[in-house]
């Protein structure tokens, strides 16, 4: 038993028996509390019992027969749940939602004849499914603004090949994670809840029960609306909200998916090249094999699981394609599983993607190594430049810069010797008119633009902006390390 009026589960197990069957890893070794809870069995059959208890009370004050006995009964019960009881209920009815109507009666003998009165089993399913959809989204949205912290965020620190900076590849990352933000926040304040309905989705149960009032069924569906959270219900439903909404929630968890596969495969390969590290442990062991091995593993797991949030995206495309008419009963099975799991391993990548940024390792000694070896040639562009201002000619200058660079290449490919161009270049009494600028022309900030500006601007205007309101929340201070 849990305190505060939590569990009360007759199934006892002992702890051996979990290993005897199979454990979804994104529970058992990978989510967060938080989200494991919010698609947990006691999350989901508390929340019917509440929405049945919302009902009760709305058509109460509406002037159904009523009363108050019987939904102080209903709230006494809300968290006392006999899953075992439910669970033979269900292996008798095959129907889940009457075997938990009939387990929640069985304590509320009083309740009982009005328990889920007017209503379809998605009044309880679908609002549900809604339930979890706008708690998950809220328990990811604080995840997304601690990744947009802006840690780290050196914007001199130059990396080689087309010379950018550390700051500057870092804002590409969080210009997508911002744009997921507002994608995540936008999918949450758009979902509405299914509301009351009936079978159809015509309120014809309702109508009925209220002799034709056509005011009270729609009072009816914004009291019950409200008492949920919501602000607002569809207008119009078949038996289930539109297939739709599931599609617009799973695409931009998938799409976050692609974000972070994207920002964590740039990590592996920098760390290949030993520029960039992921926080590594004391005695973490990297291989069981080779003990010097550092695997950035954090982000092979988060490229691992991003590619199973992008695979689950299909579920939602095909399950909307093919409902027939108001509803068809094959969805059931596949949203147990698909939304479920969207959800949990967005919260996982998430979660693993703060943990890396946190304890982001750059560096820039390995970085100045790489540019000093590759810089020679990204300046052959500048030296003809200067060769010309001084009064060479192009072509010339051009061929003798390009002979030059293949016998150093030959050197650092055939021999595995360092670039030597510059040598070479120092040594050639045809470049003896610009050797005083060399220093300046090989420059590396020369190369970058308007890199550290760009970064400036971006975090001040972009960034600051979106983690402002959420400061106090975060418990974190906002800073920009310029």
């Amino acid at each position: 038993k849990k305190g505060g009026g939590g569990y009360n589960c007759h199934i006892q197990t002992s702890p051996a028996d979990e290993f005897m069957k199979y454990r979804s890893p994104l529970v058992s070794r990978y989510a967060s509390k938080e989200m494991a809870y919010n698609f947990s069995d006691r999350k989901k059959f508390t929340t019917w019992r509440k929405l049945w208890i919302y009902l009760a009370k709305a058509e109460k004050a509406l002037g159904l027969p009523i009363t108050d006995v019987q939904v102080q009964e209903m709230e006494s019960h809300a968290e006392n749940i006999d899953f075992a009881m439910a669970a033979e209920e269900e292996r008798k009815l095959r129907h889940d939602v009457m075997a938990h109507v009939h387990t929640f009666a069985h304590c509320c003998p009083n309740a009982a004849p009005i328990i889920h009165l007017g209503a379809t089993s998605c009044y309880v399913g679908d609002n549900t499914d809604l339930i979890m959809l706008r708690d998950g989204f809220d328990i990811l949205l604080p995840k997304v603004r601690l990744s947009c912290l802006p840690e780290n965020m050196h914007t001199h620190w130059v990396v080689p090949a087309q010379l950018t900076t550390v700051g500057k590849r870092t804002c590409l990352w969080l210009q997508d994670l911002a744009m997921d933000m507002r994608n995540l926040q936008r999918a949450r304040d758009d979902l509405r809840f299914r509301g009351v309905k009936g079978t159809t989705g015509t309120q014809a149960s309702f109508l009925q029960l209220f002799q034709g009032d056509h005011d009270k069924v729609e009072e009816l569906d914004r009291m019950v609306t409200e008492m949920a959270g919501f602000k607002k219900a569809y207008l119009v439903t078949g038996q289930t909200y539109s297939r739709k909404v599931d599609i617009d929630s799973l695409s931009t968890l998938a799409s976050l998916g692609a974000t972070v596969h994207k920002i964590c495969t740039d990590i592996r390969l920098l760390a290949n090249l030993k520029e960039i590290e992921e926080p590594f442990e004391k005695e973490q062991i990297g291989s069981s094999a080779m003990p010097y091995k550092r695997n950035p593993m954090r982000a092979e797991r988060c490229c691992s699981l991003a590619r199973h949030l992008l695979a689950l995206m299909s579920d939602p495309l095909q399950t909307a394609s093919v409902q027939w008419l108001e509803r068809t009963l094959d969805d059931s099975a596949n949203r147990r599983i698909s939304l479920p799991e969207s959800f949990l391993t967005a919260d996982i990548i998430l979660s693993t993607l703060q943990n890396i940024t946190e304890g982001l390792v750059v560096y820039p000694k390995v970085i100045e190594r790489h540019i000093r070896h590759e810089l020679p040639f990204m300046a052959t562009e500048n030296i003809i430049m200067a060769m010309v201002k001084a009064g060479g000619n192009r072509q010339d200058c051009h061929e003798k810069i390009r002979v030059l660079s293949q016998e150093a290449a030959a050197v650092v490919k055939q021999e595995g010797g360092d670039n030597d161009l510059l040598a070479r270049v120092k040594a050639d009494a045809y470049f003896a008119p610009i050797l005083g600028q060399l220093d300046a022309l090989l420059e590396p900030k020369t190369f970058i633009g308007r890199a550290p500006q760009q970064v400036a601007r971006f975090l001040s205007e972009e960034v600051r902006p979106l983690l402002e309101p959420y400061k106090a929340k975060m418990d974190v201070k906002i800073e920009l390390e310029l």
